[in-house]
């Protein structure tokens, strides 16, 4: 549609039962932590993308994916502003979840991501460069007793 990326994203907080949440390192810019996350492609809705974003950057099946219909604005941050159009000023988050029985091997995409690790929910939290991730963490990830 055009040269520009949708001023979209999806972000997928994949986590374990016992609380672990899986955390990814960006290669740009350096020692950025997320979670899964990505901009939907024109004419993709949310969900498309939290699915195609998942298998990309993880290699994990979607089953069990869920959309929990809650929204962030925020405004786009420099190391990405040339990517967006330039009356682009925000980006609109939608969120979305994964649970899993137990942590589990990732298949890291390296033209995005350098490195994985598993974390307990508030560590996961603290690492999270983004403010809104590290909001859904503790949103999304139930709190486990004496944690």
């Amino acid at each position: 549609m055009t040269g520009f990326k949708r001023p979209e994203s999806v972000l997928v907080v994949v986590h374990a039962r016992d609380g672990q949440v899986l955390m990814l390192r960006r290669r740009r810019p350096d020692d950025f932590w997320q979670s899964v996350t990505g901009s939907l492609e024109w004419g993709e809705t949310p969900l498309q993308a939290a699915c195609r974003e998942l298998q990309e950057e993880t290699g994990l099946p979607t089953d069990g994916l869920k959309d929990h219909h809650h929204q962030v604005r925020f405004p786009i941050v420099p190391p990405w502003r040339s990517r967006y159009a330039p009356d682009a000023e925000d980006n609109l988050e939608h969120r979305f979840s994964l649970p899993l029985a137990a942590p589990v091997p990732i298949r890291l995409n390296p033209t995005e991501h350098l490195e994985f690790c598993w974390l307990p929910r508030a560590e996961a939290a603290r690492l999270a460069t983004s403010w809104s991730n590290a909001r859904a963490i503790l949103e999304v990830v139930p709190a486990l007793p004496g944690a």
